[in-house]
């Protein structure tokens, strides 16, 4: 199982330490194998040995330049970053990235070697017109990308279950999963409204290798927990 926490623009430098320690000690003491990545914000990134991967939420695609309140690669290798969150629906809706930019960017960090976790997912008012509609709109969020980029991960995130506490019933992931599942043999994350709750039920389900975590990855032991169910179905 792959588990991510996404902590989005939340936790300062000093609360992101406390975090890991936390989380890194329970990965220690309970011999994880499991993959467990963190994205904290920029400003808590440090360049240190960890038992747990350490990725952006986002970057430019260039090795540096002029692009203003941007971060490039020369920084992410300053800090031994290789992992990146690429296509998340809140850099598509509320800011605005296209398509063309997205494609751009996964073109650049896939050249770059780095572990890609990238995001699809529609608003309700797709899902609402019916498969096909539903289907198309998947399908646009996968023009320019390399479903055989050795390493890919796709995180399936319906909008309007990201924050919301909604989550869809289990048939809808489990038929979206395998339709993505048609396109490409890489890691399948689910997120939206993932919590302790219902994060086990979520994993124990078809072509679903793992979470992509926002709020409730925001308590270190709540995390811990979910990182503590993925490890126990593998004795199921």
């Amino acid at each position: 199982m792959i588990l991510c926490a996404n902590f989005k623009a939340n936790k300062t430098r000093q609360e992101t330490r406390a975090y890991l320690a936390v989380v890194e000690s329970f990965v220690s003491a309970n011999t994880i194998d499991d993959t467990v990545i963190v994205f904290p914000p920029f400003t808590a990134l440090e360049r240190m040995s960890r038992n747990v991967l350490i990725g952006v939420q986002n970057a430019y695609p260039a090795q540096n330049g002029a692009y203003t309140g941007e971060i490039t690669l020369e920084q992410l290798e300053e800090f031994g970053v290789k992992t990146i969150l690429i296509g998340h629906s809140e850099r598509r809706h509320v800011l605005g990235e296209t398509q063309e930019q997205i494609a751009a960017k996964f073109r650049f960090f896939a050249q770059q070697g780095f572990v890609i976790i990238y995001c699809v997912g529609e608003p309700l008012a797709v899902r609402e017109q019916g498969d096909e509609a539903l289907m198309s709109y998947i399908d646009a969020q996968f023009e320019g990308i390399d479903c055989n980029y050795a390493d890919l991960i796709i995180a399936y995130e319906p909008v309007w279950a990201i924050g919301t506490g909604l989550t869809p019933i289990s048939q809808q992931i489990v038929e979206m999963h395998a339709a993505l599942r048609a396109k490409t043999q890489a890691p399948l994350l689910y997120g939206g409204s993932v919590k302790v709750d219902n994060a086990r039920s979520i994993m124990e389900l078809d072509n679903v290798d793992g979470v992509l975590v926002g709020s409730a990855s925001l308590s270190a032991n709540d995390f811990c927990e979910m990182i503590a169910q993925a490890a126990e179905l593998k004795n199921v």
